[in-house]
C-alpha cells in the first residue's frame, strides 16, 4: 500500500514540473510587470504552476502565498494588494479561505483585471464525503456519494481542493489558456503549443494513475488527518477513511473515530 501511494503521488509531482518556453523576451518573471508582458497574480501554488506552464516566458506570474503558508488564515499585505491592482489576470480558488478577495477587488481602481474564480469552472463535491465512524465503530457515510447537496443539511460545505483532481487540472488549465489568449492574442500560437503539451502530460498522468489503481491489490486509503484529496479519490474510485470529518481547521476527531481507525489499520 505504501508503494502504491508513493508511486501515484510521485507521478502527480513530476507531471507539474515542466515549464514550457515561449518566444517572448528572455527576462525572468519579476514582482511587477515586465515591459509588455502580461502580469498574472495567483493566490496559491497550483494555479501559479498552471499559469507559468501555460504562459512560459510570455507572462510575469506571481504567487501571493509563500510556500508553507496557511491559506485559511491568510491576510493580504499592502504589497499584495498593489500586485493585484496592477495585474492583468488575477486567479484565485474561491471558497471560505478566499473570502478576503471580494473586499480587495472592490477596493482596487483597475477595473480591467480579468478575474478567475477557479471553483466556478468545475463540478464541486461536498466536503463530508469521506467515511467516518459512529460511536459503535460502524461506517455512517457512503464514501462515494459526493455529487449533490442535501436540502435537509445546510451545514454541508463544498470541498475547495479542486486541483487535486487531474481531470480538474485539465479543465482549469484550459480556462487559464482561454484568458491568456483573450488578453494576449499576439502570442496565441505560443500559448496553444504550451497548452497542448501540458494537457497531454496531464492526460498521460491520468492514464498512469488509472493503471496503478486498476492493478493495485487494494483501493483503500487511510488518512490520519484532515482529508484534502476528495476530488482525487473520487476520480479513481478509491475508498477513503479519515479521522477528521472534513478539511476545515475547526473540525476535531472524536475519540471513537480515532479508536476505530486504529483498529481498522
Amino acid at each position: 500500500m505504501k508503494k502504491f501511494i508513493s508511486f501515484f503521488m510521485s507521478l502527480l509531482l513530476v507531471s507539474f514540473i515542466p515549464l514550457f518556453i515561449c518566444s517572448c523576451s528572455d527576462n525572468s518573471a519579476s514582482e511587477g510587470k515586465d515591459g509588455d508582458k502580461l502580469s498574472v497574480v495567483t493566490t496559491i501554488f497550483p494555479y501559479y504552476d498552471f499559469a507559468r506552464n501555460l504562459s512560459g516566458e510570455c507572462a510575469d506570474v506571481k504567487m501571493l502565498l509563500s510556500p508553507g503558508s496557511e491559506p485559511h488564515s491568510y491576510e493580504p499585505s499592502p504589497s499584495d494588494i498593489v500586485a493585484i491592482e496592477n495585474c492583468d489576470i488575477f486567479i484565485y480558488n474561491g471558497g471560505e479561505s478566499d473570502e478576503w478577495v471580494d473586499k480587495v477587488l472592490g477596493s482596487v481602481d483597475n477595473k480591467n483585471i480579468k478575474v478567475m474564480k477557479m471553483m466556478d469552472y468545475v463540478p464541486l463535491l461536498i466536503e463530508q464525503g469521506v467515511r467516518q465512524s459512529d460511536e459503535q465503530g460502524e461506517n455512517t457515510d457512503d464514501g462515494h456519494d459526493h455529487g449533490s447537496e442535501s436540502d435537509d443539511d445546510h451545514s454541508d460545505e463544498y470541498d475547495e481542493h479542486i486541483w487535486t483532481s487531474v481531470k480538474n487540472a485539465q479543465i482549469l488549465s484550459e480556462e487559464i489558456y482561454n484568458v491568456l489568449v483573450t488578453c494576449d492574442g499576439e502570442n496565441e500560437s505560443v500559448y496553444t503549443e504550451n497548452k497542448d503539451r501540458y494537457i497531454s502530460k496531464l492526460r498521460e498522468l491520468d492514464s498512469e494513475i488509472n493503471d496503478v489503481v486498476k492493478n493495485a491489490k487494494r483501493n483503500t486509503v487511510v488518512f490520519g488527518d484532515r482529508f484534502p484529496f476528495l476530488y482525487f479519490a473520487t476520480d479513481y474510485s478509491l475508498d477513503c477513511y479519515a479521522v477528521f470529518p472534513g478539511c476545515s481547521s475547526e473540525t476535531e476527531p472524536s475519540i471513537s473515530a480515532v479508536t476505530h481507525m486504529i483498529d481498522f489499520v
